[in-house]
C-alpha cells in the first residue's frame, strides 16, 4: 500500500504546545506542535473512544481526557494505563507554510 501526503493545516494555525484534530478521508488524526516540530498520530485513544485532541499536551506527551492514559506523540508509545496499545503515527512534511501528513492511499 502506498502513502500520499495530504495537506491538513497551515503552520501559523498551530502554536508550539498546541494540538488539533484533523480528518483525512474521515479518519481522525491528532496534529501536535512540540517546540516547533509537528507530529501526527491517531486521534482516538486506544483504550476508549475519546478524542486525544481534547486532552492535554505537556511537552511531547498527550493525556487522554477520559481516563488519563498518556502517549508520546513523537513515537505513539503508550506510557500510562489504562491504555495498553500504542497509537499509529504518520509522517509529517512541511512545504512553505503548509503542513502535510502521509496517509495510506485508499485507491
Amino acid at each position: 500500500m502506498t502513502e500520499k501526503f495530504v495537506k491538513v493545516a497551515k503552520i501559523g494555525e498551530l502554536s508550539p504546545g498546541g494540538m488539533t484534530r484533523v480528518e483525512i478521508e474521515g479518519h481522525p488524526v491528532l496534529l501536535a506542535n512540540v517546540d516547533g516540530t509537528f507530529y501526527a498520530t491517531d486521534d482516538i485513544c486506544t483504550h476508549e473512544d475519546a478524542s486525544l485532541s481534547s486532552g492535554f499536551l505537556e511537552g511531547d506527551l498527550v493525556k487522554c481526557p477520559l481516563h488519563n492514559s498518556r502517549f508520546n506523540v513523537r513515537t505513539g508509545t503508550v506510557l500510562e494505563e489504562p491504555a495498553d496499545e500504542d497509537l499509529k503515527t504518520y509522517a509529517v512534511k512541511l512545504d512553505g507554510e503548509d503542513i502535510f501528513i502521509a496517509f495510506p492511499d485508499s485507491r
